[in-house]
C-alpha cells in the first residue's frame, strides 16, 4: 500500500511536469524571443554542462523530464555541493580535513607550496569543478610553467595574473582579467555572469571578513542575486571554506595596489582544452 501511494505521488508529479513543460513556448518562439546579452548565454549554459552537469547524468538524462525544466529544480546548495574547495595548508592536511593535500608539504624551488599556493587552488577548483576532468593543485602547478612564462623564485611562488590567465585559457576557459569597477552595482552585474571568478583579497582594505591578509587568492561561485550572496572556496581557511558569504564582502576587501583584482570565467571549451589531465595523484583527504 506504502509503495502504491509512492508510486501515484510520483506520477502525479511527473504529470504536473509534463504539462508545465508543453505550456511553455515551442522552441522556435523561443528563439524569437529578445537575445540576451553574448556573455549571458555562455555563463548560463556553461554553468549548466560543468558545475550541474551530474544532476543532468544521474537524474534526467532517462528522458521522462525535460532538461529545460530539470534546471530549474537544481538548487544552489546541490550545485555548490559539486564544486570543488582545495585547501593549500599543512595544518588541514595534517589533521585530517577534507581538501587538504600532500602538495602542502611540497618544498618548490626555495618555497613550500603550502605557503603560496592559493592561485593554483583556486585554478584547480576550477578546472576540476568546470570540465569532465580532475586535478590536483599542483598538476595545475606544473602544467602553468608549460602553459605560461611563470617559474618560482626565491623571493616568491605566488603566481601572477597573466599566467593565470595563459593557464587557464590553455585549459579551455574564456576568462580576462579585472580592475576592481568603480561602484558595487558593477561589480554585482558582472558577477551575474561569471561561471566562477579568482579574486585577490587584503584586510588592508577591508578586515570586515578577512584578517591579518596582506594578499590571497581565493575562489567565489555561484553568486545568488536575491541574497547578494557567493559560495566561497578559501584555500587558507578550512573554518571558512565552502561557506556563503555576502559578494559586499569580496568587493570592499578587493586589492586594489595589484595590477588586476579578480580574473573571471565566463565559458569552457571542450575543443580549446589542451591539457586533459585526469586524476589526482597525490596523497589527499579527500572531497568530504
Amino acid at each position: 500500500m506504502y509503495k502504491g501511494r509512492i508510486f501515484i505521488a510520483g506520477l502525479f508529479i511527473l504529470l504536473m511536469l509534463l504539462a508545465l513543460y508543453f505550456s511553455l513556448p515551442n522552441p522556435a518562439a523561443r528563439q524569437e524571443e529578445a537575445v540576451k546579452p553574448a556573455v549571458q548565454v555562455m555563463a548560463d549554459s556553461s554553468m549548466y554542462a560543468g558545475v550541474s552537469a551530474a544532476f543532468g547524468k544521474n537524474i534526467f538524462d532517462a528522458g521522462l523530464i525535460p532538461s529545460d525544466i530539470s534546471r530549474f529544480m537544481l538548487e544552489p546548495k546541490e550545485q555548490a555541493s559539486l564544486v570543488y574547495s582545495f585547501l593549500q595548508g599543512p595544518k588541514s592536511y595534517g589533521e585530517g580535513i577534507p581538501w587538504a593535500g600532500a602538495w602542502c608539504e611540497e618544498m618548490v624551488g626555495y618555497n613550500k607550496f603550502g605557503g603560496f599556493g592559493c592561485g593554483f587552488c583556486c585554478m584547480a577548483n576550477i578546472y576540476s569543478t568546470l570540465t569532465d576532468y580532475e586535478c590536483s593543485p599542483l598538476d595545475i602547478f606544473e602544467f602553468a610553467k608549460t602553459a605560461s612564462r611563470y617559474y618560482p623564485t626565491s623571493e616568491s611562488g605566488a603566481i601572477g595574473w597573466k599566467d593565470m590567465k595563459k593557464t587557464l585559457k590553455a585549459v579551455g576557459f574564456e576568462c580576462k582579467n579585472y580592475r576592481k569597477p568603480a561602484t558595487y552595482k558593477e561589480f554585482q552585474e558582472q558577477m551575474r555572469h561569471t561561471l566562477s571568478a579568482i579574486v585577490l583579497v587584503s584586510s588592508a582594505e577591508d578586515a570586515s571578513f578577512w584578517q591579518d591578509t596582506p594578499g590571497h587568492y581565493v575562489n567565489i561561485w555561484l553568486y545568488q542575486q536575491d541574497e547578494d550572496m557567493v559560495f566561497l572556496a578559501e584555500p587558507g581557511d578550512p573554518m571558512n571554506n565552502r561557506t556563503w558569504i555576502p559578494l559586499r564582502y569580496v568587493y570592499d576587501a578587493l586589492k586594489t595596489v595589484s595590477e588586476y583584482q579578480y580574473l573571471a570565467v565566463t565559458s569552457y571549451s571542450e575543443e580549446q582544452n589542451t591539457w586533459k589531465w585526469n586524476g589526482i595523484g597525490d596523497i589527499w583527504n579527500g572531497k568530504y
